[in-house]
């Protein structure tokens, strides 16, 4: 299929860059405007500063480390150990205090590397077979138990026992604590919350996405009962592999924070990020993934925010070329939508309001464009390169049978681009924001277009523009 689609023309300048959100699926940028490389990762609080830790994909698998104290905008501090190459999904750990490791899978093995400082001088410590059995294994979790302050690894062994062993306090892998025997599971997580652990593990399907599950026990000796999806399983985890959770206890909430990485099919530098907030219902044993196609989370307060919609550019507006024309459709709401969006689409069933609030959408097949004009951009600078957040409104009948394209003026003279070369979650969700570089003003214009094999359609609502400042 791939062949049908077009090539990537999406470049970013490498100057000042400032971000505003988090969006789930979409290509981050460090500060420098260069694209995160940091995949199969973790990310650690010390202070106000936020540390995230994970291996360059493009660079032969060696840990990188960025650091921000928003969680939004993040700042590369270069190779942790320059001279270790094919260490995957590395994580950090500090088992007394005054040293520093990091610990991933090299060659079937475990390697911990370790530091006097926390940033930067990394080297091998050891290098070995999982205690007690000697087991070779995939991917690397990490867990640091406050109620006792000790560090656990967690791993997906390769006869699929997911393991969690206590780290000693000489850096050293120690004692079994606990094992899941229940399936084929790999890239194990925990979070906890009043008490509750909650294990959460994917299945094993390569670079393809998967219903992620979660198991739970009141302790980390288990035994775990379980599984239970974490998010509808039709979305396959909002298309990402669960790598690690963190939380955000701030002055006003205390917000869970799932980490997943959005694969592409080879597992290349290509590959983003799903970062979404988790509802943690203890009483109940049950965790949630709570997708937004765009939030924050503060980092002092906790507290969990969204973009408010400053302008919205409706299908009825835009000229089309070819298409099937003007469809109304009844309101449909998707994973993630809040409860407004419920009450609308409840509303707009009602004989008295379906005229109002059924929206109008565009069906475009193969070779059909569709133009927005007069677009008010809001000139950002040098700060952001000049690039918002637009969310394209819109649905495909088959996301592996074509995708959208996107063509905007002044930005690679009119080339046309895939959506998903700028949010991998394109073509699985109704509201998908990109990042696009407009001009200040009322002038700027953008097109949106299908490609795909006979029989693919896509359904345009609309554009939304949103507020940057927030």
């Amino acid at each position: 299929m791939k062949s049908l689609f077009l090539p990537s023309a999406f470049t970013v300048l490498h100057t000042a860059w400032s971000a505003s959100w988090i969006v789930p699926g979409a290509v981050w940028y460090d500060t420098t405007g260069k694209k995160i490389d940091a995949h199969g990762g973790g990310v650690v609080q010390r202070g106000s500063t936020w540390y995230w830790i994970g291996y360059s994909a493009s660079d032969n698998q060696t840990p990188l480390m960025y650091q921000s104290t928003d969680l939004v905008n993040w700042e590369n501090l270069g190779k942790q150990a320059p001279s270790v190459t094919g260490m995957w999904r590395p994580k950090f750990a500090s088992p007394n205090g005054s040293s520093f490791w990091l610990y991933g899978q090299q060659d079937r093995n475990a390697l911990s590397l370790s530091s006097s400082q926390f940033v930067g001088g990394y080297s091998q410590k050891a290098k070995g077979l999982l205690p007690p059995n000697k087991y070779s294994y995939s991917d690397t979790g990490m867990f640091y138990d406050k109620t006792t302050n000790i560090w656990y690894l967690l791993t997906s062994a390769d006869h699929n026992t997911v393991q969690i062993n206590k780290i000693n306090s000489d850096g050293s892998i120690g004692s079994l604590a606990s094992s899941l025997t229940k399936g084929a599971y790999e890239a194990p997580g925990i979070l906890e919350s009043d008490g509750v652990y909650f294990l959460i593990v994917s299945g094993k399907t390569g670079y393809r996405a998967n219903a992620n599950q979660a198991f739970w026990s009141t302790s980390l000796a288990g035994p775990w009962t379980g599984p239970a999806d974490i998010a509808p399983a039709a979305e396959k985890t909002y298309n990402s592999q669960n790598t690690y959770e963190f939380v955000v206890k701030g002055t006003q909430a205390t917000t869970h924070i799932y980490m997943g990485d959005a694969w592409d099919s080879k597992g290349t530098a290509a590959s983003n990020y799903v970062w979404l907030p988790v509802a943690v219902d203890a009483k109940n044993r049950k965790v949630t993934l709570q997708y937004h196609a765009m939030w924050k989370v503060d980092a002092a307060t906790g507290v969990v925010s969204y973009p408010a919609t400053r302008k919205r550019y409706t299908a009825a507006g835009a000229e089309v070329s070819g298409g099937w024309g003007l469809v109304a459709k009844t309101k449909r709401c998707f994973p993630g939508d809040d409860v407004d969006c419920h009450v609308a689409a409840a509303a707009s069933n009602t004989r008295q309001q379906q005229h109002q609030r059924k929206p109008m959408v565009h069906r475009l097949r193969t070779g059909d464009e569709m133009t927005f004009r007069n677009v008010t951009g809001l000139g950002l600078g040098a700060s952001s390169s000049g690039y918002e957040w637009v969310s394209v409104l819109y649905t495909v009948n088959d996301a592996d049978a074509g995708e959208a394209y996107i063509k905007v003026n002044g930005e690679h003279q009119g080339v046309p681009v895939n959506l998903t070369e700028y949010n991998s979650r394109a073509g699985h969700h109704h509201t998908v924001p990109v990042r696009l570089r407009l001009d200040a003003g009322d002038l700027n214009t953008i097109t949106l277009g299908a490609v795909g094999t006979e029989g693919f359609e896509m359904e345009v609502e609309g554009l939304e523009l949103y507020h940057e400042d927030e």
